[in-house]
């Protein structure tokens, strides 16, 4: 596939991830007794994920995440030079995703992204970022850790050995489930794109606190990303050592519920390296 058709499927990928997920928490929480709550927003985000793969993961590999990237690299699932023009389209389609955001929520009278956050990540006890106003300590523990298992699962499901059919189910549930434990803690990043979209919005309105926290959510996702993807490489042995030639052997004669010996990289076809936030 084409680099350009890639980088355009990673850039919806993540607009659509940020539309959804963001677009819940910013467009649908706001009302008494009707209002989806936290866990109507942690749905939203793992379904933006799972029909994103599903659609896009045969081209891309369904990233829409710097964060998932670079676990990638790091597991040997994703090739260096190709990191960079991803990140930046990841980035580009969460400020795209942002903004469309933006100006629909900015059809209703007395809407504003400084006083409500704009579903902003944070830390802090005055942080809009934080609904339970958690310290920076608390917010990076949470972050990497919540972003290695995420990457981990994302290796697992899509490893040549997994179960077919189900990786883009498996990481929807996962992010899913990652923010039903942390939005509390930092309203959960787990993908530095989807933190910058809406803090440069906030920074755009005046508001300066979500972007002087955004380092937060670059360096924690990054960093449990990476060890999640020399951790699962350890684990699987899938750079050719010792566990992947027992998988391997474990897996033989049972072609119809295992994958084929091409892994493709490509969430949305079983094969794949996908996921966002």
């Amino acid at each position: 596939m084409p680099i350009s058709k890639r980088l355009a499927a990673e850039f919806i990928g993540t607009l659509w991830l940020v539309l959804g997920g963001c677009g819940s928490a910013v467009l649908a929480t706001n009302y008494p007794n009707l209002g989806i709550g936290f866990a109507g927003v942690s749905l939203a985000f793992g379904l933006t994920v799972l029909t994103g793969a599903y659609a896009l993961g045969h081209i891309s590999g369904a990233h829409f995440n710097p964060a998932v990237s670079i676990g990638l690299w790091a597991g040997k699932r994703f090739p260096a030079n190709e990191l960079l023009p991803y990140i930046v389209a990841q980035v580009l389609g969460a400020l795209a995703g942002a903004g469309i955001l933006f100006l629909i929520a900015t059809g209703k009278d007395g809407f504003s992204a400084v006083a409500g956050g704009f579903a902003s990540n944070g830390f802090g006890a005055n942080s809009l970022g934080s609904p339970g106003g958690y310290a920076a300590h608390a917010a990076f523990v949470s972050e990497v850790v919540m972003t290695f298992f995420f990457v981990v699962v994302i290796l697992g499901v899509t490893s040549k050995w997994a179960p077919k059919g189900f990786a883009p189910l498996a990481i929807g549930l996962c992010l899913t489930l990652i923010h039903l434990i942390s939005i509390p803690v930092t309203n959960t990043s787990v993908n530095p794109a989807r933190s910058t979209g809406p803090a440069l919005i906030v920074a755009f309105q005046g508001g300066s606190w979500a972007v002087s926290q955004l380092w937060m959510f670059w360096v924690a996702p990054i960093l449990g990303a990476a060890i999640a993807g020399f951790f699962y490489l350890w684990l699987s042995g899938e750079d050719g050592g010792p566990a992947a030639k027992q998988a391997s052997a474990d897996s033989d004669g049972d072609a119809g519920t295992h994958h084929s010996d091409d892994d493709n990289g490509d969430a949305g076809s079983d094969g794949g390296d996908g996921g966002g936030d």
